[in-house]
């Protein structure tokens, strides 16, 4: 399967739209890894320490995180990476994708390697909190804070009616699906952005390679992780309890902080968030 980004389209325009959203000096890298090669959306002073940031699955990308970029590059230097073989601008490797949370692992220590960055912050969103929590597990060395917002399948499961909903969606993807089923999820809370929203749409149709997944992350470990987290859940979340999420992290977790974020769902995060999100983060990274 050829999973190349076609240079124009629907997909690409509704991409670019919502990147317009993004700070001013904003720039694209392309950052050359064995999987191939990633799509970074970076931001902020070249000199200040890194952040590298993920987003969820789906067509969620990097620009996912204008809601938030300009406030994070105020006190470090932002990249934000479109996950490869998901809908982005990242281009796989024709004969090498990530089929482990192992391969993930390594996907994400070239990404810092090409970034010039031995030791970075990290953030991430659902998915991307996953892979965000795997990979801090295993190099801790190289992840000096770790910020995730509403992380699926980190410490609770999925919500049965959750899959049930995204059901029809992931067997037959169609723009009216994907609209259906964030607009059941996001309810009456937080408003979605239309250009955003037009950009999930439009990754309905985008080739992409099955993500790899897996069990939570084991207990042990994560008791003994000592890497400083911030948990941030969504209150309205149809995806898990937000409740437990927090209460079993704050349980496993030695060094984390954890809030539930009012008013706002699971699939509204980062676009769309509660007033003072950023103010929280960045707190939360600046601290010594």
């Amino acid at each position: 399967m050829d999973l190349t980004p076609p240079p124009g389209g629907r997909f690409r325009d509704a991409y670019e739209k919502v990147l317009a959203k993004w700070p001013a000096d904003r720039e694209a890298l392309t950052v050359r890894t064995p999987f191939g090669d990633t799509r970074v959306n970076a931001c902020g002073p070249r000199d200040a320490p890194p952040l590298l940031l993920l987003p969820g699955g789906g067509a969620a990308t990097s620009v996912s995180w204008y809601g938030q970029a300009a406030a994070l590059a105020r006190v470090r230097r932002v990249y934000a990476a479109d996950l490869i073989g998901a809908p982005g601008l990242s281009v796989p490797a024709a004969d090498r994708h990530p089929r482990t949370v192992a391969d993930l692992s390594a996907w994400l220590d070239a990404l810092l390697d090409g970034l010039g960055a031995d030791e970075a912050d990290l953030g991430a969103h659902s998915y991307g909190g996953w892979i965000a929590l795997h990979h801090t597990l295993r190099a801790p060395g190289r992840v000096r804070r770790l910020f995730l917002l509403d992380p699926t399948q980190c410490f609770a499961g999925f919500k049965a009616a959750y899959l049930l909903h995204a059901l029809p969606m992931l067997l037959r993807p169609s723009p009216r699906r994907v609209r259906a089923f964030l607009e059941w999820e996001t309810g009456a809370g937080a408003p979605l952005d239309p250009d955003w929203l037009a950009l999930q749409e439009a990754g309905a149709g985008f080739p992409a390679r099955r993500p790899v997944t897996g069990p939570r992350p084991a207990p042990d470990a994560l008791r003994a992780l000592r890497t400083p987290v911030l948990l941030l859940v969504a209150a309205n979340s149809r995806t898990h309890d937000p409740r437990e999420v927090a209460a079993r992290a704050a349980e496993l977790l030695p060094r984390v902080e954890t809030a539930v974020l009012p008013g706002v769902s699971h699939h509204a995060l980062p676009q769309s968030a509660p007033g003072g999100l950023a103010g929280r983060i960045t707190a939360f990274l600046s601290a010594d």
